[in-house]
């Protein structure tokens, strides 16, 4: 199977520079249709309004956190299947547990390289 390459891809962080980090990652793997959001009740607008072939969200932001986006994610009957990472800079065991029960596809400890996140997409998404 082999990704596509332009999928829309949403990022969401409430750190800017950490949106723009995370688009030249993706850049630098071969993905340029990057949108953003600064939290997550934006991000399920967005999810609510076009398709995307993933998400990749930071876990602490407020209004909504990245977990929170998840849940809604999942018990959303039209995205509950689409691939999300979570994205944090907490590596503690019960972050991870909390976020596989979830239902998260993968997750990524900060800070992180194009190779780890490529890493991770090709688990999520298959083989590059």
């Amino acid at each position: 199977m082999s990704v596509n390459m332009n999928m829309p891809i949403l990022i969401v962080d409430d750190y800017k520079t950490m949106l723009r980090i995370i688009r030249n990652l993706l850049t630098q793997i071969g993905f340029d249709n990057v949108e953003e959001a600064s939290d997550g009740a934006t991000a399920l607008a967005k999810l609510h309004e076009r398709p995307f072939g993933l998400v990749i969200s930071d876990w602490n932001m407020e209004p909504m956190s990245g977990i929170d986006l998840l849940r809604e994610v999942r018990a959303d009957e039209a995205l509950k299947s689409l691939p999300f990472i979570m994205v944090t800079a907490e590596s503690k065991s019960h972050h991870v547990a909390d976020a596989k029960e979830a239902g998260v596809s993968n997750y990524i400890v900060k800070p992180f390289n194009a190779a780890t996140l490529k890493r991770k997409l090709a688990t999520v998404l298959g083989g590059f």
